[in-house]
């Protein structure tokens, strides 16, 4: 099977958790032999090569127009142009793809005139919503996206979602049929973090030996919820005053963090390190007392899997898909979303307590090596393409098979009901 994906994102370039989730979906696709993956994505580090191969994922960069968009959403109808010329020229030049996977609204042009061009199925993942990420729809920016969101549901002929709460959220935004939505966890690459060591180069980087680490890792934006953390520090530093807040990430609110931090009293306190590599990331998780992720609204939460992994205890907001991630108690601690008290009480209670710190890390860990590896998700993921070939096969809308002995054997040989069962 040769899947053809959009992403309007992929390592080296990081804006978010979808980098992460196409790279390692697709590797692991390609480990297991369950599919022939694609990317399509964009280029705007001049480093990275146009095409590469990357744990036998072939990669296609596709470069912006040399055009100065009028606005964010003209912009992203540039990449789309570029992308869709990408996609042409392959088919033109006779890769064979077999089904179309498009990952959120930012590639959702593309991915839908190729599904018409081609006459191949699209199945699209929605990792977060317009609406869910502002708790409503407020500007014509906004309504617009929305709007894009629920036309990609509406092409796709399934749409996979990574949890039970974007399961509803999807359900009442865009008024999608049960039989349509597939639930399918995010995933962690646990060999990434088995074999971390503390490097004590890095902790000197960030804080002195007899300071506790509380860490946080992501995008910076108010959905995340780091203001909370800061709002819940100087009850944190009451109880234990030897601690250093390290936030990593970038975004549109590390400016307002900062100057949080700074009218709070806190400057010393807070360490915001920006952009960081995954060997510095992995080596925090390794020396951190405790990993925090306060969100306000989180449809999954992969950074606290990849926390999990490295054996890091973990406080989490009861939200969203980090609410069926971390069992209270069991494999984590949980807080009220938004409550900078709630949220205090539960990371004094693992710096106070290293016996209960340390039984939820080994239960955690274990937890991610049994459900959230790449290798059941790209399973799952499988089982889904293949339910979708079959119905493709069985409809009117089927393309009819090439002169040239017909690329279509695939859907016609393989998607029989013997291998769905």
């Amino acid at each position: 099977m040769r899947v053809l994906m959009f992403s309007w994102e992929y390592p080296p370039r990081i804006v978010g958790g979808l980098a992460r989730h196409v790279a390692e979906l697709s590797a692991a696709l390609a480990e297991t032999g369950a599919a022939d993956v694609h990317v399509i994505t964009i280029n705007e580090d001049t480093a990275s090569p146009d095409e590469e191969i990357i744990g036998g994922v072939h990669v296609w960069r596709v470069r912006p127009y040399r055009l100065v968009p009028r606005d964010f959403i003209s912009g992203i109808l540039q990449y789309n142009l570029a992308m869709l010329e990408k996609a042409l020229s392959l088919f033109l030049a006779g890769y064979a793809f077999d089904l179309l996977h498009a990952h959120d609204w930012l590639v959702a042009y593309a991915a839908r005139a190729v599904k018409h061009a081609a006459r191949r199925p699209l199945v699209a993942t929605i990792h977060a919503t317009e609406y869910g990420r502002n708790q409503g729809l407020y500007t014509d920016e906004q309504r617009y996206i929305s709007d894009v969101e629920w036309w990609l549901t509406y092409e796709a002929w399934k749409v996979i979602c990574c949890s039970t709460y974007m399961f509803h959220e999807l359900q009442r935004v865009f008024h999608l049929p049960d039989d349509k939505i597939a639930v399918i966890p995010n995933g962690v690459d646990v060999r990434q973090f088995a074999d971390g060591k503390l490097d004590a180069k890095i902790r000197e980087r960030y804080a002195v030996p007899e300071e506790k680490i509380v860490f946080f890792v992501g995008r910076l934006v108010r959905e995340k919820g780091v203001h909370v953390l800061l709002d819940a520090a100087p009850q944190v530093l009451a109880a234990e005053p030897k601690v250093k807040f390290i936030v990593a990430g970038k975004g549109p609110a590390l400016e307002a963090l900062r100057h949080q931090a700074k009218n709070m009293g806190l400057e010393t306190r807070f360490c915001f390190t920006g952009y960081i590599d995954d060997d510095t990331r992995n080596a925090l998780y390794r020396t951190a007392a405790v990993a925090v992720f306060p969100s306000l609204y989180e449809p999954f939460g992969i950074v606290a899997l990849e926390a999990m992994a490295a054996g890091v205890p973990v406080v989490v907001s009861d939200t969203g898909g980090l609410a069926a991630i971390v069992r209270h108690g069991e494999t984590g601690l949980k807080c009220c979303p938004g409550d900078a008290a709630s949220l205090a009480s539960q990371i004094i209670a693992l710096l106070k307590n290293p016996i209960l710190a340390g039984r939820l890390a080994r239960q955690a860990k274990a937890l991610v090596e049994k459900e959230y590896a790449w290798q059941e998700i790209a399973r799952q993921t499988r089982k889904i393409y293949l339910q979708v070939l079959s119905a493709y096969n069985r409809s009117d809308w089927i393309l009819p098979p090439l002169k040239s002995g017909g690329q279509d054997a695939f859907c016609r040989d393989v998607c029989s009901e013997q291998l769905l069962s």
